[in-house]
Parts: structure tokens; C-alpha cells; sequence
């Protein structure tokens, strides 16, 4: 990737959550940049330039994993997600290597690895890293395992179930990648959302607002159901009290 380093213009808003994985990779690099200040800015290139030269395992452990650990110190919190994608992608890791990093890293270094996956890998095969993720109740590492990697190849009754997910946790699901297209027509779906609307209005909860909206989707003459009635202890405005 070249760096790109002429006329740093300030964007509107930097890439995060699954943002990430959709953003052109030199984007996402001016971005970052315009926002790192001078220090971690003198990191990042050199990081990049040794993942690029250094691909491969040398040692234990490869320079361009010993970067992504860094980081986070380097670029702090709000920037490492983009750094870490830079250099995975600079580093050009196979699945093998990818499902290494996802298995012993932190939580930031599964999700860097989860929103660098279509960048990385142009088949399915790393999807399991995708079906673990969407087994945690980590509602940062559900929100990468919805991006475009998982559109492209989680099969139909996977990728419903993991909008269910991001329903029950509260990932919002404007993180799911490509779901109009998905959910256009689907009638599994439909039936899925209307049975989890029906399960939380008979408890006397309330039915998250995203469900509709996916909901309106998978049928654009779709009607939201009636509120719920009130149930007990709940306040005026439809809130748990």
C-alpha cells in the first residue's frame, strides 16, 4: 500500500466499527494519519514498512505481529483498531497465520483480524474465525464479525442467526454489512424477527427498534406490530422502571 503523506485534509469522521472493513485501505490510512499525533505518525510508517519487507514468521513470533501488539500504546485506543488492519494488510498473512493471531490475541487483535478478513481473503476460508466471534456475547467483536466478509460468505442460516445475535446484544444493525440486500425477500427471516417480537411483547419487554427496521426489509409492506400492553413495573415512557 502506499503511504500517502500530500494533503492531509482533515475527513469528516474517522472509520470504525465495521466501517473499517469497508474503507479503501488508502482512506483508511489518510484518515488515521490526519489524527495520529507526530509521534505515533513516526511509528506507524516504519511499522508498515516492516510488515510490507517482513512478512513472515522470523523467530517465535513476526515483526509485524510484535507491531499489532504495540498499537494500541502507540496510537492509543480510538486509532489502533486502523492501525492494526494497516499492517495486517501490509503484512499480507495467510489463513494460517490469521487464525494464529485471532486465537492468541487480545479482543483488539481478534477484531483487527475480523475487519481486515476482506481485505485478506478473498475465499471462505476464514470463516470459522467469523463463527467463533459470533459465538461471544462481546458486542465489539460481534459488530466486526458482521462486516462485509461475513455477507459475502456465511451461509443464509448463519447470517440470520447472527442478525438475531446483534438484536439480542444490542449491536446495532447498521454493522451489518450489506443487510438490505440480504434481507430483501427473505421470508426466514421475517418469520424469525416476528417470533422474537412475539417472545419479548408476551414477556412484557420491550421490542428493539432495530427488529423493525430489518424487519421492513425483508418486506417493505410490513407492518410493526401494536406496543405491547403494559405488563407491571414500567414506566409512562415504555421503559423498564
Amino acid at each position: 500500500m502506499t503511504h500517502l503523506h500530500a494533503h492531509q485534509a482533515t475527513p469528516a469522521a474517522a472509520p470504525t466499527g465495521t466501517t473499517l472493513a469497508r474503507t479503501p485501505l488508502d482512506d483508511l490510512y489518510t484518515h488515521l494519519t490526519a489524527r495520529l499525533g507526530g509521534a505515533a505518525r513516526a511509528w506507524l510508517d516504519p511499522a508498515l514498512d516492516e510488515a510490507t519487507t517482513h512478512p513472515g514468521s522470523h523467530g517465535p513470533i513476526s515483526v509485524w505481529e510484535l507491531r499489532l501488539a504495540e498499537a494500541g500504546r502507540r496510537c492509543g485506543p480510538e486509532h489502533a483498531d486502523a492501525a492494526r488492519v494497516l499492517i495486517l494488510h501490509a503484512a499480507r498473512p495467510d489463513t494460517d497465520a490469521l487464525t494464529r493471531v485471532y486465537a492468541q490475541g487480545t479482543a483488539a487483535e481478534r477484531r483487527a483480524v475480523l475487519h481486515a478478513l476482506p481485505h485478506l481473503v478473498p475465499g471462505p476460508d476464514a470463516l470459522p474465525l467469523v463463527e467463533d466471534a459470533l459465538r461471544t456475547n462481546d458486542t465489539r467483536l460481534l459488530a466486526a464479525a458482521v462486516g462485509p466478509y461475513a455477507a459475502r460468505h456465511l451461509d443464509a442460516h448463519a447470517w440470520r442467526h447472527a442478525v438475531l445475535k446483534c438484536l439480542f446484544t444490542g449491536v446495532p444493525v447498521t454493522e451489518v454489512a450489506d443487510l438490505a440486500r440480504r434481507s430483501r425477500a427473505d421470508a426466514e427471516l421475517a418469520r424469525m424477527l416476528g417470533d422474537y417480537a412475539a417472545e419479548r411483547t408476551a414477556a412484557g419487554r420491550p421490542v428493539p427498534e432495530d427488529l423493525y427496521s430489518v424487519l421492513t426489509l425483508t418486506d417493505p409492506t410490513a407492518t410493526p406490530p401494536a406496543p405491547a400492553a403494559d405488563h407491571g413495573p414500567r414506566g409512562t415512557d415504555g421503559e423498564e422502571s
